[in-house]
């Protein structure tokens, strides 16, 4: 039995052509039957070229090199992390969406509501279903949006209501009270400044002095600018990006989760959000679906899963993160295709809207 724990040890050296086909072999074989795998079922299941002891002498030294492990005295072996890792990386053959998945993704969001947190529960509902595991996305933090526009109100001669728009909804309204006199006109006409000046930039680089500016040059009193500063801020200010998740049952279907125990663990780690989302944090602004085994992860309850992340977006700005949770031995391959293809046509589904 390898000595370096079910995980393996450190991989070493280049893979050659024979060893790189048989590793991907063996983890093909290991997702789709979840029963370690054995030099002999490897050689009648699959037309490798070589004698079954060939086969068994190259699956001995992917053990040596960190690729494979043995979990118990049987004569199979399972991939190791970073025989995920490589697999991953080098051997695996992309895979497009289905039609059918995609017909289905298009068709669920096309007739989604129009509010943002039912459109993200929604998808992640699906995602799901359609990837039969974990799903959970971030809802969009704040300080990733984009200013849309800022109305002053008056309701007094000291006092007025400060309504903060992004392009996510209205997202802050607060009431002000000034030192000074102010007119209705006057706040008309630093609203219609702020609008002009500060549309559509991203509301985290939105700063105090873009604000004083448009006071100083309307002659208008330094409360006002105080007033629409904490308005800012109380947007960005908002809470760290919540998570939905759906499909946590789809784990009680695989094999590596019948042990209550571990199926426990991971669904304190669901329930405390922080957790998951830290799993991800890192992946915001990743161009394409990124993928993290086993130790990649970071916590111990974690080591039998990984994730698959991919960003979605509103505009050209990466707003929240769908991601798949399973098994390390999950179809890689068709779980990239799903959640890229998912988030894509989420990220068409909030551009064809303006969230209200």
């Amino acid at each position: 039995m390898n000595s370096g724990g079910p995980h393996g040890p450190e991989p070493s050296g280049e893979l050659d052509k024979r060893k790189a086909y048989i590793l991907a072999t063996v983890v093909y074989e290991y997702i789709a039957t979840a029963e370690p795998v054995a030099s002999q079922s490897l050689t009648q299941k699959y037309n490798l070229g070589v004698s079954s002891a060939t086969v068994r002498n190259e699956m001995a030294e992917l053990e040596a090199g960190g690729y494979l492990v043995q979990p118990h005295t049987s004569a199979g072996r399972v991939p190791s992390d970073a025989g995920y890792r490589i697999y991953v990386d080098q051997l695996m053959q992309p895979e497009r969406l289905e039609t059918d998945d995609r017909r289905r993704i298009h068709e669920e969001l096309r007739d989604a509501s129009r509010e943002l947190d039912e459109i993200i529960e929604g998808t992640t509902r699906l995602l799901g279903r359609l990837s039969k595991n974990l799903a959970f996305a971030t809802k969009p933090a704040s300080e990733t949006t984009t200013f849309k526009h800022i109305q002053l109100i008056w309701l007094g001669a000291r006092t007025g209501v400060a309504i903060v728009v992004t392009s996510l909804g209205v997202s802050a309204q607060s009431v002000f009270e000034l030192t000074a006199d102010v007119t209705p006109d006057d706040l008309t006409r630093l609203s219609n400044a702020l609008n002009a000046r500060l549309g559509n930039r991203i509301l985290g680089e939105i700063n105090e002095s873009d604000v004083s500016a448009a006071t100083r040059e309307l002659g208008l009193h330094d409360d006002l600018k105080n007033a629409v500063v904490n308005a800012m801020r109380s947007v960005r200010t908002g809470e760290q990006p919540t998570l939905t998740a759906s499909g946590a049952q789809n784990l009680l279907d695989q094999p590596e989760f019948h042990d209550l125990r571990k199926l426990r663990s991971i669904l304190r780690i669901v329930e405390e959000q922080k957790t998951l989302y830290d799993l991800v944090a890192d992946s915001m602004n990743a161009e394409a679906a990124e993928v993290k085994i086993g130790h990649e992860l970071g916590v111990e309850e974690m080591t039998d899963f990984s994730i698959v992340t991919v960003p979605y977006r509103f505009g050209q700005h990466a707003i929240g993160m769908l991601s798949i949770l399973g098994p390390r031995r999950m179809p890689y391959a068709r779980l990239m295709a799903l959640a890229s293809g998912t988030a894509e046509t989420l990220s068409e589904r909030l551009s064809d809207v303006e969230i209200k």
